[in-house]
């Protein structure tokens, strides 16, 4: 029901009050409205959460005040040396924790494991007083303290949790605590998992403060209705940024999807959120969380691999991908192939062993060898662990940019490399092989990881999306000590540090960066910030394999935190910047001022020829039919935070056959905080479908490097 009405000295009902009446009215009776409500959204925004029939939604739907009524659907959850990497050494951190202080980050995630080492107070000062958030404590979640400041949990459908979670904060499956600390968590030395990736651990922004908003279930998801009442509550408590590691695998209209309208109140309070690109790539058109004022964090590698070497008796070496915990015991291992090992007694045939499906290999064949499998349809190393074997050999052309650890020793291998091994067991009657412990050689990087979602934006097709990438594979962080590492029960495992990937790994790199940013700027708005990430963005070797998507894959670039905090020039951009961009994608009167709270009005907007190409966003995207000369053009303004006199040239690398000017070239400030505009305008000729074309335009002065990219896509939609 949008925002909350700003006050006009008449007086109005509660809203629960009012969300009482407009159940009533559908369901007939007061009790029936009550057993229905589930959540009132009455701090931030308006709205509520209630069990409904279709006929109750159609009703409802028309009713006033209304902006959008829609099914509260699930959500997926989409370090040592990752902060280095991004040019964010311990010694900077260290020295800029005063500042850091007052910063308080929000996650809305699958809970906290509050006694890792990541979340202590020691040597924290008091709490911020601005902090209005709460704890919420149970028998299992005792309380929290001056680092993790705010802790709560929402299940809006049920009165119990899942099996292996906990009914409170506490985080049942890891995820939430890993983000937590990647984004926050304090400096910890010699962190790793069992020796694997050793150094020391910590978060963007280590001196800040913590508050976990738990809206995930382990097996379950993350539902609307809780994703929205954690929105509610975290704007209201006093979070300065949000991290959302969650999205949809399909796209939705801005005001149907429950990320885009918290993260539009969020920015009404000077909020910036970080969401993940989500984890569906490498298709086109895949990104989640694509609104214009979120920040769109895409997942890239760091400059190591985890290396799981396969040690062959012929003295042959293969280089595997795996996170392998295990050091093997023998010095040799008899090897096989599933193929040949087939539980033929179990009416099983070579087709199905080959795979390692369960109950498909022979124990008697099995136990005590290296099993080397074909992944088909499930992961082999439970079958090989439950048919007695000793480790896995997986084949697969899938994983060969993230690891995983497994239940036995086990390593990935491609399709060729294993040609070298079934030749190998072939030519011998006695094959013999080993699997070493994971080590973490250097690797060419940053590369856009595969699972990485790409653009285009499939809403607002002239807002370039993902906006960034940031660090989201094989990250070591903290982990939540109650599951397994692989979460079989057979798995002993238990470790307070893990090694994951996703998009979910990414964002909380970013949200770290952006705390980071705003802990030396507090007056910046969420656009400024967003702006200084963008323009200082590390440039990406678009022809390193996995870059080939170019802004698609990576958006600006790589964040790079200590140059965004000194960018020069900023993009900036406020709520009614926002509402004139949906003016121009369609939306009323009516919807805009329920969303705003306020009597916003497309009237007021001037007609736009340009559409969402007119919002002042740090990035230039455009979108043309194939087979058409086209022309776009981009007004832009820019805000001095550099150097009070100053004068920027404009530097431009046009894509291949397209011509891109910009009207001035050069921009001469006087005094800080000073706006200037400049207009560009790209030109092209007939593009085949399917062309990506890829440029930038930076603005040029002393040290400063202000770079916008520039993106050309052609496409009949």
């Amino acid at each position: 029901m949008g925002a909350t009405p700003k006050d006009d000295g008449n007086s109005q009902k509660a809203p629960a009050t009012l969300y009482l009446e407009m159940l009533e009215s559908v369901y007939g009776s007061y009790k029936a409205a009550k057993d229905a409500l589930k959540y009132s959204y009455d701090k931030s925004f308006r709205g509520f959460a209630a069990t409904l029939s279709p006929s109750h939604v159609q009703q409802l739907s028309g009713m006033d005040g209304v902006v959008s009524v829609f099914e509260s659907k699930k959500l997926k959850t989409l370090t040592t040396r990752s902060w280095d990497f991004v040019g964010l050494p311990a010694s900077v951190q260290s020295n800029s924790l005063a500042y850091q202080s007052d910063i308080i980050i929000g996650l809305l995630d699958t809970g906290i494991w509050p006694e890792s080492e990541s979340f202590t107070d020691e040597g924290f000062g008091p709490v911020p007083s601005k902090w209005r958030g709460g704890c919420q404590t149970t028998p299992d979640f005792s309380a929290c303290n001056k680092k993790l400041v705010g802790a709560k949990f929402y299940r809006s459908f049920t009165s119990s949790p899942p099996e292996g979670d906990f009914l409170s904060p506490r985080d049942g499956e890891g995820h939430g605590t890993h983000t937590s600390s990647t984004s926050t968590g304090n400096f910890i030395n010699n962190a790793s998992l069992y020796g694997i990736a050793q150094g020391e651990s910590r978060g963007g922004v280590p001196g800040a403060r913590v508050a976990m908003y738990k809206v995930c279930w382990t097996g379950e998801g993350c539902g609307d209705a809780d994703i929205l009442a954690a929105f509610d509550d975290a704007i209201y408590d006093g979070v300065d940024i949000l991290s959302v590691s969650l999205g949809y695998p399909f796209p939705l209209d801005y005001f149907q999807d429950s990320i885009a309208i918290g993260a539009f109140h969020a920015i009404q309070k000077g909020i910036l959120v970080s969401n993940s690109a989500g984890n569906s790539g490498p298709s086109r058109a895949s990104v989640a969380n694509y609104s214009p004022w979120s920040l769109t964090v895409a997942a890239s590698t760091i400059d190591r691999k985890m290396d799981a070497e396969l040690q062959l008796g012929n003295n042959i070496s293969i280089g595997g991908i795996a996170i392998n915990t295990y050091t093997m015991e023998k010095q040799w291992y008899p090897l096989v192939y599933g193929g040949d090992v087939a539980n033929v007694s179990g009416g099983y045939t070579p087709d199905s062993s080959r795979g390692c499906l369960l109950g498909s290999l022979d124990e008697t064949k099995v136990k005590g060898k290296i099993v080397v499998c074909n992944f088909i349809s499930s992961p082999p190393d439970y079958s090989v662990f439950v048919a007695g074997g000793a480790g896995a050999v997986i084949i697969n052309d899938g994983f060969n940019d993230t690891a995983f650890p497994w239940l036995n020793p086990a390593t990935i291998i491609s399709t060729e490399q294993a040609k070298i091994v079934l030749s190998y067991i072939n030519s011998t009657s006695s094959p013999i092989a080993i699997i070493q412990k994971t080590t973490t050689p250097k690797a060419p990087a940053p590369i856009v990881a595969s699972f990485s979602s790409r653009g285009f934006n499939p809403i607002t097709h002239d807002i370039l999306k993902p906006d960034i990438t940031a660090p989201g594979v094989d990250i070591l962080a903290s982990w939540s000590t109650n599951i397994s590492l692989t979460g079989y029960a057979e798995d002993t495992r238990f470790a307070s540090f893990n090694i994951i990937s996703g998009t979910s790994m990414s964002c909380p790199h970013a949200a770290g960066a952006a705390g980071f940013v705003k802990s030396y700027h507090s007056d910046w708005s969420p656009a400024a910030i967003k702006s200084a990430l963008l323009t200082t963005a590390f440039v990406m070797d678009e022809t390193l394999p996995g870059n080939a998507d170019v802004e698609f894959g990576y958006g600006a670039g790589q964040i790079n935190p200590l140059k965004a905090v000194d960018p020069g020039l900023v993009y900036d951009a406020g709520v009614d910047d926002y509402i004139n961009m949906l003016c121009s994608e369609g939306y009323n009167d009516t919807t805009l001022r329920l969303v705003t709270g306020d009597f916003s009005s497309c009237d007021l907007v001037p007609p736009s020829k340009n559409g969402a190409r007119e919002l002042n966003y740090p990035s230039i995207m455009v979108l043309t039919a194939p087979g058409k000369s086209f022309q776009a053009k981009f007004p832009r303004t820019v805000t001095n935070v550099g150097v009070a006199k100053s004068t920027y040239k404009a530097i431009v690398s046009a894509p291949s056959g397209i011509n891109v000017t910009v009207e001035p070239d050069t921009l001469s400030f006087s005094s800080l905080n000073q706006k200037l505009s400049y207009n560009v305008t790209i030109e092209g000729g007939s593009l085949n479908t399917d062309t990506l074309l890829s440029g930038a335009l930076t603005w040029s002065y002393g040290n400063y490097t202000v770079r916008s990219p520039i993106s050309v896509y052609a496409l009949s939609l």
